[in-house]
C-alpha cells in the first residue's frame, strides 16, 4: 500500500502504458536488439549531433539527414533525400532485407533496380531544425516499420503510433517530444504549421516513450530535461520514475534483457 501511496502520478492510462511496453518489446525483438544495446544514442538537438558549417539550404538538409540515417543504424538502407518532387518508382515492397537489417553489418538491397528510395523535403523545413529531423527521423522508421514482416501489437490500425514509437527507440525521444505538438496561436512568424511533422502519439506519450528508452539505455534524467521543453520537463520525470518501478517487476523477456 505504502509503494502506491507514493508511486509517481501517472501521465497515460494503463492501457497505453501497456501498449508502450508491448510495443517497445517488439521492436527490440525485431530491430536488432545489439545496435540498440551498442550504438543507438539519446539523440539531442545540439551541435554535438548536428555540427558543422553549410552554405546552402540543401547542404543543411543533406547534412541533417545522413546524421539521422546514420544515428537511426539506417546508413546501410538506399534511401535518399531531394528537395524536388522524388522520382523513384522504388517502393519499400521493392526492399530486400537480410537478418540484420539495421548497423554497420546490416543487409538491405534494393530487389528490383538499383534506384534508392527518395524522400522529399520543403527548403523552408531548415528554418524548424527539430521538425525537419523528427520529420526525417518519422520517414526512416516508417520504411523500417512497414517493410517488417511482424505487425506491432494493435495491428495495422496502430502502424502510424508504432512507428512514432519507434523513432523514439531509435533514439529521437527528445526530437519527438519537443514537436509532437505545436501551439498554433502568437504571430505566426514565430512558427510555421505547415512545416510541423503530423504526430501519431501524444505528448506524454511520446514522453513515457522517451523515458522508457532511457531507463532502458541507464540515461540519467539530468541529461535530459534540458534539452526539453519546459512544460514537458514535469512529466517527463513522473514518467522515468513510474517506468523505473514498472520495470522492477515485468515479465517481458526482451525488456528484461536489458534490464539486467
Amino acid at each position: 500500500m505504502l509503494a502506491k501511496l507514493f508511486s509517481p502520478k501517472a501521465i497515460i492510462d494503463e492501457n497505453t502504458k501497456n501498449w508502450i511496453l508491448d510495443t517497445f518489446a517488439w521492436a527490440i525483438e525485431n530491430f536488432d536488439i545489439n545496435v540498440l544495446k551498442d550504438d543507438t544514442r539519446l539523440i539531442l538537438p545540439t551541435n554535438e549531433f548536428y555540427p558543422g558549417t553549410v552554405t546552402s539550404v540543401e547542404e543543411m538538409a543533406q547534412a541533417m539527414f545522413i546524421n539521422t540515417k546514420n544515428y537511426a543504424g539506417m546508413q546501410k538502407w538506399p534511401i535518399e533525400l531531394t528537395s524536388a518532387t522524388p522520382t523513384s518508382a522504388t517502393a519499400i515492397e521493392d526492399l530486400s532485407l537480410g537478418e540484420i537489417i539495421r548497423g554497420e553489418h546490416a543487409e538491405v538491397d534494393v530487389s528490383m533496380s538499383n534506384a534508392p528510395l527518395m524522400l522529399g523535403f520543403t527548403p523552408n523545413q531548415v528554418n524548424q531544425p527539430q521538425d525537419l529531423i523528427a520529420g526525417i527521423s518519422q520517414a526512416l522508421a516508417s520504411i523500417l516499420v512497414v517493410s517488417n514482416k511482424v505487425l506491432p501489437p494493435g495491428g495495422k490500425e496502430y502502424l502510424p503510433q508504432a512507428i512514432d514509437l519507434v523513432a523514439c527507440f531509435m533514439g529521437f525521444g527528445v526530437i519527438f517530444a519537443n514537436t509532437a505538438y505545436q501551439f498554433r496561436g502568437g504571430c505566426g512568424s514565430c512558427n510555421n504549421a505547415s512545416l510541423n511533422r503530423k504526430a501519431a502519439l501524444t505528448e506524454p506519450e511520446t514522453l513515457y516513450a522517451l523515458a522508457l528508452f532511457c531507463v532502458l539505455k541507464k540515461e540519467p534524467m539530468k541529461n535530459v530535461k534540458g534539452h526539453l521543453k519546459s512544460h514537458l520537463k514535469k512529466d517527463f520525470v513522473r514518467a522515468y520514475k513510474s517506468i523505473e518501478q514498472s520495470l522492477s517487476s515485468t515479465t517481458q523477456p526482451a525488456l528484461l534483457a536489458l534490464v539486467s
